[in-house]
Protein backbone atom coordinates (compact mmCIF):
# COMPACT_ATOMS: atom_id res chain seq x y z
CA UNK A 1 0.00 0.00 0.00
CA UNK A 2 1.38 3.40 -0.95
CA UNK A 3 1.93 5.90 1.81
CA UNK A 4 2.47 9.63 1.76
CA UNK A 5 5.59 10.71 -0.16
CA UNK A 6 7.45 12.22 2.76
CA UNK A 7 6.67 9.96 5.70
CA UNK A 8 9.10 11.91 7.83
CA UNK A 9 8.32 15.59 7.25
CA UNK A 10 9.81 17.18 10.35
CA UNK A 11 13.28 17.76 11.65
CA UNK A 12 16.65 18.28 10.13
CA UNK A 13 16.88 14.62 9.04
CA UNK A 14 13.52 14.54 7.28
CA UNK A 15 13.26 12.63 4.02
CA UNK A 16 12.88 15.95 2.22
CA UNK A 17 16.07 17.39 3.75
CA UNK A 18 17.99 14.17 3.06
CA UNK A 19 16.82 14.31 -0.55
CA UNK A 20 17.94 17.93 -0.88
CA UNK A 21 21.32 17.10 0.68
CA UNK A 22 21.70 14.18 -1.74
CA UNK A 23 20.81 16.38 -4.71
CA UNK A 24 23.37 18.97 -3.58
CA UNK A 25 26.08 16.33 -3.15
CA UNK A 26 25.27 14.88 -6.57
CA UNK A 27 25.58 18.37 -8.09
CA UNK A 28 29.01 18.80 -6.47
CA UNK A 29 30.15 15.37 -7.71
CA UNK A 30 28.92 16.15 -11.23
CA UNK A 31 30.76 19.49 -11.12
CA UNK A 32 33.94 17.70 -10.01
CA UNK A 33 33.68 15.16 -12.83
CA UNK A 34 33.10 17.94 -15.38
CA UNK A 35 36.02 19.97 -13.99
CA UNK A 36 38.13 16.80 -14.08
CA UNK A 37 37.84 16.90 -17.85
CA UNK A 38 38.87 13.61 -19.37
CA UNK A 39 40.29 12.33 -16.09
CA UNK A 40 37.44 9.88 -15.61
CA UNK A 41 38.48 7.87 -18.64
CA UNK A 42 42.06 7.54 -17.34
CA UNK A 43 40.94 5.83 -14.13
CA UNK A 44 40.97 2.04 -13.72
CA UNK A 45 37.77 0.47 -15.04
CA UNK A 46 36.49 -0.54 -11.59
CA UNK A 47 36.91 3.02 -10.34
CA UNK A 48 35.00 4.35 -13.36
CA UNK A 49 32.20 1.85 -12.72
CA UNK A 50 32.14 2.75 -9.03
CA UNK A 51 31.97 6.49 -9.63
CA UNK A 52 29.33 6.33 -12.36
CA UNK A 53 27.14 3.84 -10.55
CA UNK A 54 27.35 5.81 -7.29
CA UNK A 55 26.18 8.86 -9.21
CA UNK A 56 23.24 6.76 -10.42
CA UNK A 57 22.51 5.68 -6.82
CA UNK A 58 22.57 9.30 -5.69
CA UNK A 59 20.22 10.30 -8.51
CA UNK A 60 17.80 7.47 -7.64
CA UNK A 61 17.88 8.33 -3.94
CA UNK A 62 16.32 11.76 -4.44
CA UNK A 63 12.95 10.70 -5.92
CA UNK A 64 12.81 7.63 -3.69
CA UNK A 65 12.97 9.87 -0.62
CA UNK A 66 10.50 12.42 -1.97
CA UNK A 67 7.84 10.27 -3.64
CA UNK A 68 5.27 7.84 -2.32
CA UNK A 69 6.59 4.69 -0.69
CA UNK A 70 5.32 1.17 -1.35
CA UNK A 71 4.27 1.81 -4.95
CA UNK A 72 5.32 -0.52 -7.77
CA UNK A 73 7.61 2.24 -9.05
CA UNK A 74 9.26 2.63 -5.64
CA UNK A 75 9.84 -1.13 -5.45
CA UNK A 76 11.32 -1.26 -8.98
CA UNK A 77 13.66 1.66 -8.29
CA UNK A 78 14.50 0.11 -4.93
CA UNK A 79 15.67 -3.10 -6.60
CA UNK A 80 17.96 -1.13 -8.92
CA UNK A 81 19.20 1.01 -6.00
CA UNK A 82 19.92 -2.03 -3.81
CA UNK A 83 21.73 -3.84 -6.62
CA UNK A 84 23.91 -0.84 -7.38
CA UNK A 85 24.73 -0.25 -3.70
CA UNK A 86 25.58 -3.88 -3.03
CA UNK A 87 27.63 -4.17 -6.22
CA UNK A 88 29.54 -1.03 -5.30
CA UNK A 89 30.31 -2.39 -1.86
CA UNK A 90 31.87 -5.45 -3.48
CA UNK A 91 33.84 -3.34 -5.96
CA UNK A 92 35.31 -1.19 -3.18
CA UNK A 93 36.74 -4.26 -1.46
CA UNK A 94 39.27 -4.23 -4.29
CA UNK A 95 40.31 -0.63 -3.56
CA UNK A 96 43.30 0.03 -1.35
CA UNK A 97 44.46 3.21 0.35
CA UNK A 98 48.04 2.32 1.15
CA UNK A 99 49.66 1.36 -2.11
CA UNK A 100 50.68 4.78 -3.32
CA UNK A 101 48.49 4.36 -6.41
CA UNK A 102 47.13 7.80 -7.39
CA UNK A 103 43.51 6.67 -7.03
CA UNK A 104 43.90 4.76 -3.81
CA UNK A 105 45.57 1.57 -4.94
CA UNK A 106 43.30 -0.68 -6.92
CA UNK A 107 43.90 -4.45 -6.74
CA UNK A 108 46.69 -4.34 -4.17
CA UNK A 109 45.06 -6.21 -1.33
CA UNK A 110 45.73 -4.01 1.71
CA UNK A 111 42.71 -3.10 3.82
CA UNK A 112 41.96 0.18 5.53
CA UNK A 113 39.26 1.33 7.95
CA UNK A 114 37.14 2.60 5.05
CA UNK A 115 36.57 -1.02 4.04
CA UNK A 116 34.36 -1.34 7.13
CA UNK A 117 31.88 0.88 5.30
CA UNK A 118 31.82 -1.62 2.43
CA UNK A 119 31.07 -4.42 4.87
CA UNK A 120 28.36 -2.28 6.53
CA UNK A 121 26.68 -1.76 3.15
CA UNK A 122 26.98 -5.45 2.26
CA UNK A 123 25.08 -6.29 5.47
CA UNK A 124 22.59 -3.42 5.60
CA UNK A 125 21.33 -3.53 2.00
CA UNK A 126 19.99 -7.08 2.41
CA UNK A 127 18.62 -6.14 5.84
CA UNK A 128 16.74 -3.21 4.30
CA UNK A 129 15.40 -5.41 1.48
CA UNK A 130 14.25 -8.13 3.87
CA UNK A 131 12.51 -5.57 6.08
CA UNK A 132 10.72 -4.11 3.05
CA UNK A 133 9.62 -7.56 1.86
CA UNK A 134 8.25 -8.26 5.36
CA UNK A 135 6.35 -4.94 5.24
CA UNK A 136 8.31 -3.69 8.25
CA UNK A 137 8.03 -0.03 7.27
CA UNK A 138 9.77 1.38 10.34
CA UNK A 139 12.62 -1.13 10.12
CA UNK A 140 13.05 -0.58 6.39
CA UNK A 141 12.99 3.21 6.80
CA UNK A 142 15.56 3.01 9.60
CA UNK A 143 17.92 0.83 7.57
CA UNK A 144 17.55 3.07 4.53
CA UNK A 145 18.18 6.24 6.52
CA UNK A 146 21.35 4.67 7.92
CA UNK A 147 22.52 3.80 4.43
CA UNK A 148 21.65 7.21 2.98
CA UNK A 149 23.21 9.19 5.83
CA UNK A 150 26.26 7.02 6.47
CA UNK A 151 27.10 5.41 3.18
CA UNK A 152 26.05 8.14 0.79
CA UNK A 153 26.06 11.56 2.44
CA UNK A 154 28.88 11.22 4.96
CA UNK A 155 31.06 8.95 2.83
CA UNK A 156 30.26 11.08 -0.23
CA UNK A 157 31.29 14.24 1.57
CA UNK A 158 34.62 12.66 2.49
CA UNK A 159 35.44 12.04 -1.17
CA UNK A 160 36.01 15.79 -1.49
CA UNK A 161 38.67 16.94 1.05
CA UNK A 162 42.18 15.76 1.91
CA UNK A 163 43.51 15.60 -1.63
CA UNK A 164 41.02 12.92 -2.71
CA UNK A 165 40.37 12.62 -6.44
CA UNK A 166 36.97 14.35 -6.62
CA UNK A 167 38.16 17.17 -4.40
CA UNK A 168 41.22 17.65 -6.56
CA UNK A 169 39.07 17.75 -9.69
CA UNK A 170 36.61 20.14 -8.06
CA UNK A 171 39.38 22.53 -7.02
CA UNK A 172 40.65 22.42 -10.59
Amino acid sequence: MATRAANDTSGILSNRNLAYAMAALLAVVLAAVVRGGGGLMTLPLLVQIHLLSMMAVMALTVPMLLRAKGTPRHRRLGRVWAGLMWGNAIITLFFNMGSGHPVGGVFVGDWSPIHALSLFVMVMVPVAVIRARRHDRAGHASAMRGLVIGSLLIAGFFTLPFGRLLGTWLAG
